[in-house]
């Protein structure tokens, strides 16, 4: 079903996402979301952006770009991405993408004791993982698998599958419940919810706006928009592809088990070709 169109940009869109979180202005936004994702557990005072593109480690390092790399003031990274088309090894580049962060942090030519600062590393995904349907949220550290227990907390993966959020606004429990609807659903919305009550989202209501944008912006936006919308129709017609491959296996590995039983009750072969639509060929091979 299409969606219809509010006033709010796509936070699935490149520029979208780089203005909701990805600038210095947003950085309230970005500390609110990050300290609602961590809530209990630790508290985010502050953020410096950081280069995306970090220096090349060796001729032809292929260093990762991300969306958004920042770190804490007390030194922590943490790298924040939105993904929207599915990729094969998504947990290893995760995995990746953290250990990159972790390895530039040692220290060349003097003594150094690996005074390690902890990576996260969160990820917005629009499609599911294979085997965490029904899932939002995948927490993911390193562990003692004999202790059960954390081994150590330099390394921290995060990823929130979007389409498995089905809550309505009035059914969503806590802020970190409320920041992911509003990040499913800001594109079609009319208003922004909760704006009159929290600050964060009132702000995010007046720069969000797409009649907003400058010239230069909307022309950006739209070609976001445009690849963002190509995506999704490119995955929509892999999946129909192969849902219509899967029918055809399925109706041709059921004429050969048809051709295979009535080649046992000792038809003929025109028969069978009749009842089943095989060759010769195919049914003399079972």
């Amino acid at each position: 079903m299409a969606r219809i169109m509010g006033k709010f940009i796509n936070p699935f869109t490149d520029i979208g996402f780089k203005i909701i979180f990805g600038q210095e202005f947003s950085k309230p936004r970005l500390l609110d979301f990050l300290n609602a994702l961590l809530v209990g557990e630790r508290i985010i005072t502050d953020l410096r952006f950081l280069d995306k593109q970090m220096p090349a480690i060796y001729d032809g390092d292929r260093s990762p770009i991300y969306d958004i790399l920042c770190e804490t003031a007390s030194g922590e990274k943490i790298i924040v991405e939105m993904q929207n088309r599915e990729h094969p090894n998504f947990k290893e580049r995760m995995l990746y993408y953290s250990a990159e962060a972790i390895v530039r942090q040692g220290e060349k030519g003097i003594v150094w004791g690996y005074e390690i600062k902890a990576v996260y590393m969160v990820a917005f995904t629009n499609f599911v993982l294979t085997g965490y349907d029904g899932r939002l949220r995948i927490d993911v550290g390193l562990a003692d698998m004999q202790k059960n227990e954390l081994f150590t907390d330099k390394m921290r993966l995060i990823c929130l599958q979007m389409p498995c959020f089905t809550k309505e606004a009035e059914e969503c429990e806590n802020h970190f419940e409320r920041w992911i609807y509003i990040l499913k659903n800001m594109d079609i919305l009319d208003r922004m919810p909760w704006a009159a009550q929290n600050a964060v989202f009132q702000r995010l209501a007046e720069v969000a706006e797409v009649s907003k944008l400058t010239k230069k912006e909307r022309i950006e936006y739209d070609q976001a928009l445009k690849r963002y919308r190509d995506t999704l129709n490119a995955i929509a017609g892999a999946e129909q592809k192969g849902r219509a491959e899967g029918r055809a296996e399925g109706r041709a590995e059921e004429a050969l088990n048809i051709a295979s039983n009535l080649k046992n009750m000792n038809l003929s072969i025109e028969d069978i070709m009749k009842a089943t639509r095989l060759s010769a060929e195919e049914i003399e091979r079972l």
